[in-house]
């Protein structure tokens, strides 16, 4: 008899946990802000992967709030890596275009003027964006022209990779015997690899 009463009572607690967890469940999900990403990429066939997950190379994706990188690749073109943050459910708009450094870039950039020429439009953001990235790739730069015992440190277009638009060489110019070893010098005591970097080296 007590089993008879026991068993409708526990199928109730049974029933009532299962609801509770099924309102629990839907309120967090209606409690979960996502925002709205929209990217425009060039090229338009690009590779994107938004935290290392692919998404579309162009369109919208929902993300949640916080910080994400944004990672672009193609055959033919310099790869490009984005940090966003998205705050609450405020629409967020980015656009990746990637820089032709190579013979397959090229090509596709003759075989699509429409984007090329987009792309040509969007030249002093891009100026200003290859400044950011540059600066975030060589640290170095925000000390030169830097004029040291014997040498003068300056920056210019890659010598081994001309094509590349986010490469850079560092010219040492050096006058006295100990010009170079006191670059160097410099160069490490501020934490940089000169492994790292492509050093040009002349005399004065």
């Amino acid at each position: 008899m007590e089993e008879d009463i026991r068993r409708p009572f526990v199928t109730g607690v049974v029933v009532l946990a299962v609801l509770l967890v099924l309102i629990g469940g839907f309120v967090i999900w209606r409690h979960d802000p996502k925002a709205e990403l929209t990217v425009k990429s060039i090229p338009n066939d690009l590779t994107l992967t938004l935290d290392g997950q692919p998404i579309a190379a162009n369109g919208k994706t929902e993300v949640r709030p916080g910080t994400h990188t944004l990672t672009g690749s193609r055959d033919g073109f310099q790869s490009y890596t984005k940090t966003i943050t998205v705050r609450g459910e405020d629409p967020v708009s980015v656009k990746m275009y990637l820089y032709a450094n190579g013979p397959v870039g090229y090509e596709w950039g003759k075989n699509n003027p429409e984007q090329e020429r987009e792309a040509e439009a969007e030249a002093g953001r891009r100026y200003d964006e290859i400044q950011q990235r540059l600066a975030q790739k060589y640290p170095i730069l925000a000390q030169l022209p830097y004029v040291g015992p014997g040498f003068k440190a300056t920056y210019e277009g890659s010598k081994s990779d001309p094509t590349n638009p986010e490469a850079i060489s560092v010219r040492i110019v050096t006058w006295t015997a100990t010009g170079k070893e006191k670059a160097l010098q410099w160069i490490t005591g501020n934490g940089w690899d000169p492994a790292s970097l492509d050093i040009i080296y002349a005399t004065k």
